[in-house]
């Protein structure tokens, strides 16, 4: 088949594109607004700045950008098993005098999608207030492809994305689901997305009426009075677009569309491709018969296997006795960006490995963005569009006719999914990681709102959302300190060094270092020695200045006259597993250079050791991160506060008992931060922090004064020795033991906390948290598209103790048997399992084995066998198991 036109013009276009043309990296500010949002799903920037955003579970909250706070605006009930849930949302175009807000969701009393509008007052979802615009029936046999974004054309016209509601596992080994065996209408898109007369696998479009009804506008595929299909069709053959935008500008619709699994062309027809699509009218997309650049698949006998003839892109038919439409079908259009799992021969600068296609937003410049640091002018009508599983972020620029011209990266400023970085501050040299795009929209200010969705398919406690500008001007220096060492009898000799501080524009700096209490000047250089004399506490000012005079700080506490102590877990051990619902014993050892050793003192350093427990979850629905702490933690606060512990100021919770009750005193506080103070909580002055706004100062103080003695407890256990529970919850990943000694002080110096963590490891765990694969996908909670050959390393567990290995594994396929074996794949065997099909993937069974002692570290790896052969098995976990604990925890 031809590529269009476009394929070949773009490659020439993404050569002469300059370095020139691009922006400058080092403006982009990266500001995290919230942390930890529970699977987020889409957002929306309302005319007055605040951020709506919402929840797979069913929640609508909101950010606002004054104080800095999320709220929760309310809550709808929705059905949340096979990916149904709060999938989408959109506020009315005239938001501001309606109030109106549309949701789109899946309800628990309706077997299918709902589009209803509710009314907001104020920030609150008044539950009263819904009324249903539209629903549309679903299959809930089998998962999955729901969609579900909802989007305003510039007309009035609101847009509904819909999935193919079809399970894309079963027998279609990753080609075309088209399943026509009686009772196998789940695995048949062509009762849905190749369907004239259903709304699943489309784009809808209506305009809604003030009574909540709506009428159908000009211009929809078929005929208002649904003779040839249903008039609310836009667009069809599609197959789960996920995320979908509309111009607001020329009301061109673009959406990713999430492709099918085929890894290699055979005579079943074409690879899996995912598509970014342009819909500049309504038309067909050919799902599931084409995909990509109408590559075709073949007419697919799922009784006999027999492989028929090729599906014509120029005149689909749709044959299926699931069909209630029209058998002939609309010409298929092709994609207008499509990639496969392998590197993309017409788009290599999209490189390789997973996918899931989604189409941002088309940005359109404003001068006002020069005063509100909106994006540059640059990308201007250019469509933000990315991978959210591979990932990436890239803007596909058009010519004056918005035909593709080329695709840029989004900016070396920022980095895409990769689990061993971490997401980084302003003013680190690394580039801003985004782990997963879930969704994004330009605000009034031309800034980039983004939800960051974290690691896995599932709940992530490093989910954010964040704000993205673009600064000009003379930017202020950044200051990084550093005191080597920071600790230590007197007299004290510190190596002082500004080597981590720059400034964007690459001026040179001045620096001077100052001693407080005091005020004596260390030096004037950018790494300075200097010598401590007297015990005590203090806290060592850096100012750096750049070439026009722009200033910025940091600070580095000294403890002068003692030393930190030594902790160390005695047991368990880093790594040991736990069992939930189990008490944990424990044991520590504390050195401390002043106060001696706990072997010969327990009884005073009993009272001062104390220990932590905290879990993480495999789905762990956390709370939204509050953006005060979020930027505390990026800026130098911890260095001299701690929540409830002096160290050079006050702890915050003395700020905060301070202050309570005292509103008027949060503006006092939010420019002593900003400008420095001297004599509020003693002799060591608060250096200037004006690298920060107003609004960011406001958020942390707003923080600190909201805390809690009762809500701000680290929740401690005293002594040296002694047990912890653990939640009794399955869905439990680690849990992390920080044991702490704080030390009695020297002289004037006062007290260290030494410390010590370790990590322990469920004995149940989830099979998607392997340390290394080969041959087979991370499908949301399991391993899955399994070949002969496949392996899944855990590495270092600790089996001592560990006397049967259990797991739970489904197959719709072929089945096979799993191998446990020792450091290698082909190790010593551990234990096996013969796996035969279960019924269906959702299907899951256990097995369990007995095992020779293995009292050592070790590295364990998963085989699978059955030559010849794909789609073995699914595995949802392995289990470590001690025999004690078999029949309670099963």
């Amino acid at each position: 088949m031809m590529i269009r036109p476009f394929v070949a013009f773009l490659f020439a276009t993404v050569v002469l594109l300059s370095a020139s043309e691009s922006p400058e990296e080092h403006r982009y500010q990266v500001e995290i607004l919230a942390r930890g949002m529970p699977r987020p799903m889409e957002l929306e920037v309302a005319d007055d700045g605040r951020v709506f955003f919402n929840d797979f579970y069913g929640h609508l909250k909101i950010f606002h950008p004054q104080t800095g706070e999320v709220v929760e605006a309310g809550k709808i009930e929705v059905f949340n098993e096979q990916e149904n849930g709060f999938l989408g949302f959109a506020l009315d175009r005239e938001f501001e005098s309606t109030q109106w807000i549309y949701l789109f969701y899946s309800p628990r009393d309706y077997v299918g999608q709902r589009l209803s509008r509710f009314r907001m007052d104020g920030d609150h979802l008044v539950q009263g207030s819904e009324v249903v615009v539209l629903a549309f029936p679903e299959q809930r046999r089998r998962c999955c492809h729901h969609a579900g974004t909802v989007a305003f054309a510039p007309d009035g016209c609101v847009l509904i994305s819909t999935g193919d509601n079809t399970d894309p596992g079963a027998d279609t080994a990753g080609y075309a689901p088209i399943d026509e065996r009686p009772d196998h209408g789940p695995i048949d898109a062509q009762k849905s997305s190749a369907n004239t007369h259903d709304l699943r696998g489309k784009i809808l479009r209506i305009r809604p009426l003030p009574d909540g009804s709506y009428e159908i506008p000009e211009g929809n595929l078929f005929p208002r009075d649904g003779t040839q299909g249903r008039p609310e069709i836009y667009v069809m053959g599609c197959r789960n677009p996920w995320r979908m935008s509309v111009d607001e500008e020329t009301g061109i619709v673009y959406w990713g569309d999430v492709g099918p699994d085929a890894r290699s062309t055979t005579a079943r027809g074409t690879r899996g491709y995912d598509e970014i699509n342009q819909a500049r009218s309504a038309g067909n997309y050919g799902w599931p018969y084409f995909v990509g650049n109408n590559f075709p698949y073949a007419n697919y006998d799922y009784a006999t296997g027999a492989i028929g003839d090729l599906y014509d892109p120029l005149r689909p038919v749709n044959d299926s006795p699931n069909n209630t439409g029209a058998r002939i079908l609309p010409p298929a259009r092709a994609a207008m960006i499509f990639w496969p799992y392998a590197e993309s021969p017409e788009f290599p600068m999209l490189g390789s490995g997973g996918r899931t296609a989604c189409a941002g937003p088309v940005f359109h410049y404003q001068d006002s963005f020069v005063q509100t640091d909106g994006f540059p002018e640059h990308f201007d009508d250019c469509l933000l569009f990315w991978d959210w599983q591979r990932p990436f972020m890239k803007w596909a620029r058009f010519d004056e006719d918005h035909y593709l011209r080329s695709i840029e990266a989004f900016g070396s400023a920022f980095s895409f999914g990769n689990e061993g970085q971490r997401p980084v501050v302003e003013g680190d040299s690394e580039p801003f990681l985004i782990q997963r795009p879930v969704d994004a929209d330009f605000g009034p200010d031309g800034c980039l709102y983004l939800l960051d969705y974290g690691k896995t398919w599932g709940l992530n406690p490093d989910s954010q959302l964040i704000r993205i500008s673009y600064r000009r001007g003379n930017l202020p220096p950044i200051a990084r300190a550093e005191a080597t060492p920071s600790v230590g009898l007197e007299p004290l000799e510190v190596l002082l060094s500004a080597s981590g501080s720059k400034d964007p524009e690459g001026a040179s700096l001045t620096y001077q270092w100052i001693l407080h209490p005091g005020g004596q000047v260390l030096g004037e250089a950018e790494t300075v020695t200097a010598e401590i004399e007297n015990p005590g506490n203090y806290v060592v000012g850096l100012r750096v200045k750049d070439e026009p005079g722009l200033e910025a700080t940091a600070t580095v506490p000294l403890v002068v006259g003692n030393r930190r102590a030594s902790v160390r877990f005695l047991s368990p051990r880093d790594g040991d597993f736990f069992s939930p619902g189990q008490r944990i014993p424990y044991q520590i050892q504390v050195e401390d250079p002043e106060d001696g050793s706990s072997e010969d003192d327990d009884e005073i350093m009993d009272g001062r050791t104390s220990l932590a427990l905290s879990v993480r979850a495999n789905e762990e629905r956390e709370e939204v991160v509050p953006p005060g702490l979020a930027m505390m933690r990026s800026s130098d606060c911890f260095n001299c506060h701690a929540v409830r512990q002096r160290i050079v100021g006050p702890s915050l919770l003395e700020i905060a008992d301070r202050y309570r009750g005292m509103p008027e005193a949060v503006a006092g506080s939010v420019e002593r931060v900003r400008r420095g103070s001297v004599g509020v909580w003693g002799e060591v002055p608060m250096l200037p922090h004006a690298q920060h706004s107003r609004q960011q100062v406001e958020q942390m103080v707003r923080w600190i004064f909201a805390l809690e003695a009762e809500s701000a407890t680290d929740g401690l256990i005293r002594g040296l020795t002694g047990s912890v529970s653990v939640p009794d919850r399955d869905d439990l990943r680690n849990a992390i033991l920080k044991a702490s000694y704080t030390d009695l002080g020297r002289s004037s110096a006062g007290p260290l906390v030494g410390t010590s963590s370790i990590r322990l490891r469920n004995r149940r765990i989830q099979a998607e948290h392997c340390d290394a694969h080969t041959d087979l996908t991370r499908e949301r909670n399991a391993l899955g598209s399994i070949r002969d050959g496949a392996t899944a390393t855990f590495r270092k567990l600790n089996l001592e103790g560990v006397q049967r290995i259990g797991v739970q594994v489904s197959s719709g396929g072929a089945g096979g048997r799993l191998e446990v074996r020792q450091e290698a794949v082909s190790g010593p065997l551990v234990a096996s399992f013969d796996v035969r099909p279960t019924g269906g993937w959702q299907e899951m069974i256990q097995h369990s084995a007995a095992i020779e002692p293995i009292d050592e570290w070790v590295d364990i790896v998963l085989v699978f066998r059955n030559p010849g052969q794909s789609a073995l098995m699914n595995v949802d976990w392995i289990r470590f198991e001690a025999e004690t604990e078999r029949d309670s925890n099963p």
